[in-house]
């Protein structure tokens, strides 16, 4: 009898232990939940993001995600980062020097947050990734090597850090129809006595977001190139 109930106890271990581990879905990848996560925060933004529907879109258990990632924290983190790849240039002319990498550099990572506009709100709040880290470096690397002085060249990062993700937050929230705008600067003309400069402008009809974002940036470069 022992010997029959050792076996029936050994049998209703395996099943308990078979029962605890989480099942492990082989097709469920890291770069799958990652692909997908992105897709997701694409369609409905960062309050749409859960486990569960996360889960549900990969066609799995919300638990085999855990295999994978240790909380909804790093799906942002590896989300994140995933889109902020930096793309090398094909080319950039002697003649543009260390102000057309830069450009360049800028203007790459403005548009893959373009591409997601959820990602410029997120960053200030996440982890760096490598991907935005390899930015960073790169960026310091040109600016150092263009002259601008240690003592400036956090400064000169945190401001350019400061010009795009302000830029794109800016470009990324404001909606306005051709029809809001025209409503708008029309208000505003009959306040004009109040605000008699940027009525002249036609400020709130300019949306050459590009052109303004590449002019502003020529500003900021002027400033910081070094003077000899």
């Amino acid at each position: 009898m022992a010997g029959k109930r050792s076996g029936a106890q050994s049998k209703r271990s395996q099943r308990t232990r078979s029962a605890e581990q989480p099942r492990h879905d082989p097709a469920l990848s890291l770069e799958r939940i990652v692909a997908t996560a992105v897709e997701l925060l694409d369609a409905h933004g960062i309050d749409g993001l859960t486990m569960r529907r996360l889960a549900d879109r990969l066609g799995s258990g919300a638990m085999s995600l855990y295999w994978h990632v240790d909380n909804k924290e790093q799906v942002f983190d590896l989300a994140l980062d995933s889109v902020l790849e930096y793309r090398e240039p094909p080319e950039i002319a002697p003649s543009q020097g260390w102000r057309g990498e830069v450009v360049h550099m800028l203007l790459d990572w403005r548009a893959g947050m373009l591409r997601h506009p959820w990602s410029a709100s997120l960053l200030p709040r996440r982890a760096l990734g490598p991907n935005i880290l390899r930015r960073l470096e790169m960026l310091s690397r040109t600016l150092s090597g263009a002259g601008v002085a240690d003592a400036d060249l956090n400064v000169a990062i945190w401001s350019l850090w400061n010009y795009v993700i302000g830029a794109t937050v800016t470009r990324a929230s404001f909606d306005l129809s051709d029809d809001d705008m025209a409503a708008a600067q029309q208000r505003l003309a009959l306040l004009s006595e109040h605000y008699p400069t940027i009525e002249r402008s036609r400020l709130l009809l300019d949306d050459d977001w590009d052109g303004v974002f590449r002019k502003g940036l020529d500003f900021l470069l002027d400033g910081l190139a070094p003077k000899y």
